[in-house]
């Protein structure tokens, strides 16, 4: 009967034994709570919700991490106690408690608002924070631990409005979040609209395009979304009740294009002096380095060099658009040991040139493109499509060079070789062939050529063949002359008909043409 007792007041010593807790503190991960004849801490085992070990110290009862943690991180704490050694008969030597606790998660408690003229632009949390990110700068702790976090912005009339990436952790050892976008306005009886970046910049061709209205999205647009003009791949996602964001995809808003949006209500554009209401806003996005453009036409076959970058661009979007804006680093190297000196002489890496003019107009032919040498958004798109795709040019490169000395003659270079050297006739005194570098612009197996002789009268003449124009109407073509290699033409280049045959075939649209004496 005695034993039964004993038995049945150690099983309530057991159940009834302080034990360690777990609570809250304002600082640490969290405290533990040991009551009275509860014993010591021997163990604390921290795990995160994949089993992942947390190294943590125990100081005056208090729970510190060793390394960050993201804030809302769950955890498991597995706390052993040794309990005092003359209770050990009664309640056993130790025992163990396993909690599960969450990290904190400040949360924002507005990311748009409306500030009076000379008030204070702040952030408001759920809970006080310790660290905060303001506009993308290194996070900086508090001095001490508040709900109500200056934005260090004063409004100030109609220029108050403004925005900013804010971000913040409730503790010290909390990695932050990703950061929020905080908009604010003066207040206004209109309709305010705050852009990121502000129209008429420059936008970046990957970035992101941010509107946020001091009126919800809902009361401003309803279903409806801004209209952008030219059409871009890409799609609207709603930030918060008054941000909507447009992210383009694929290979951007282009490079170098104008992008125009209309909103279907009209709003001040915060920041803008008086009150006048607009739906139209233009924004001018960044255009690719000439740098760059020589890269890829080397690099496609469209240039008389070869391009070496010291590491590969993926062949991706967007590591492709951040290479057009900042170019890799490389060495350009001549495909031909005998290319030349004239052809040498017009090439400047990073620089507009001729052999680069005639390259994008070669491109820009090839592709269906208007011939113009303008490098828009659709031939960096083109560009671009090519390098992914490894669409190189396999047909080699021309150029050819005329002499104005007597005896006249072109010559023809091909790959590394000279195809053709022939007699020609360049244009007289009174109309000469201009000297210089020029990229053929129209390329037309016959046709008809007219235009206005020395003494004001008027020529036309059909029939002509194999014309290749390079400087405004002087052209390279066949035309019967019972001689060549003195000047006979108005400015052209002309050749007997077998070598102008042959000619032909080498130059396409975009191919140089020298002339020199």
């Amino acid at each position: 009967m005695v034993g039964v007792v004993l038995a049945a007041l150690a099983g309530t010593a057991f159940l009834a034994w302080p034990r360690a807790r777990i609570a809250a503190t304002d600082d640490a991960l969290a405290r533990v709570v040991l009551p009275g004849f509860a014993g010591r801490v021997t163990t604390i085992d921290v795990r995160s919700q994949s089993g992942r070990r947390v190294p943590v110290r125990l100081s005056r009862g208090r729970l510190w991490p060793l390394r960050k943690l993201a804030v809302g991180e769950r955890l498991t704490v597995l706390v052993t106690v040794r309990r005092p050694g003359w209770a050990a008969w009664l309640v056993g030597h130790s025992a163990r408690r396993t909690f599960t606790i969450e990290t904190p998660s400040a949360r924002l408690l507005g990311s748009w608002m409306q500030v009076k003229p000379g008030a204070p632009v702040t952030a408001r949390f759920d809970m006080p924070v310790t660290r905060v990110s303001l506009g993308g700068a290194p996070p900086r702790r508090l001095i001490s631990p508040r709900a109500v976090v200056s934005l260090g912005r004063i409004a100030r009339g109609s220029h108050s409005a403004g925005g900013m990436k804010v971000a913040a952790a409730a503790r010290s050892w909390e990695r932050l979040p990703a950061p929020v976008w905080v908009s604010w306005f003066p207040e206004r009886p209109y309709l305010q609209l705050l852009a990121e970046p502000s129209p008429g910049t420059t936008l970046a061709p990957g970035g992101q395009l941010t509107l946020a209205f001091s009126s919800s999205i809902a009361d401003v647009l309803g279903a409806r979304r801004p209209r952008l003009s030219p059409a871009i791949a890409g799609h609207w996602r709603l930030l918060d009740a008054h941000t909507l964001a447009f992210r383009p995809s694929g290979l951007g808003f282009g490079l170098g294009a104008k992008v125009h949006i209309v909103l279907p209500r009209a709003a001040h554009l915060a920041g803008r002096a008086g009150a006048r209401l607009t739906r139209a806003f233009d924004w001018q996005v960044a255009n690719g380095s000439t740098l760059r453009l020589q890269q890829l036409l080397a690099q496609l076959g469209y240039l008389p060099l070869g391009w070496l970058p010291a590491a590969e661009v993926p062949a991706s979007p967007q590591a492709q658009l951040a290479a057009a804006l900042s170019p890799p680093r490389g060495q350009f190297a001549w495909r031909y040991d005998n290319t030349p000196a004239e052809l040498r002489a017009i090439w400047r890496a990073g620089q507009p040139n001729e052999i680069t003019r005639g390259a994008v107009m070669m491109f820009q032919d090839t592709h269906h493109l208007s011939v113009d040498a303008l490098v828009g958004p659709r031939v960096w798109q083109a560009l671009i499509s090519d390098v992914i795709a490894h669409k190189v040019r396999t047909v080699g490169y021309s150029y050819v060079y005329v002499h104005r000395s007597v005896p006249q003659s072109l010559n023809l270079w091909h790959n590394g070789n000279v195809i053709l050297r022939s007699p020609g006739n360049t244009g007289v005194p009174a109309a000469p062939t201009q000297l210089g570098t020029f990229p053929v612009f129209e390329h037309i197996p016959v046709g008809t050529m007219s235009g206005t002789n020395p003494n004001g009268s008027r020529y036309r003449d059909p029939g002509i063949r194999y014309i290749s124009y390079f400087n405004h109407g002087e052209a390279i073509h066949a035309f019967n002359r019972t001689s060549f290699g003195t000047p006979q033409s108005l400015g052209c280049v002309e050749l007997p008909l077998a070598s102008a045959a042959k000619v032909w075939p080498y130059t396409p649209i975009g191919t140089l043409v020298t002339v020199e004496d």
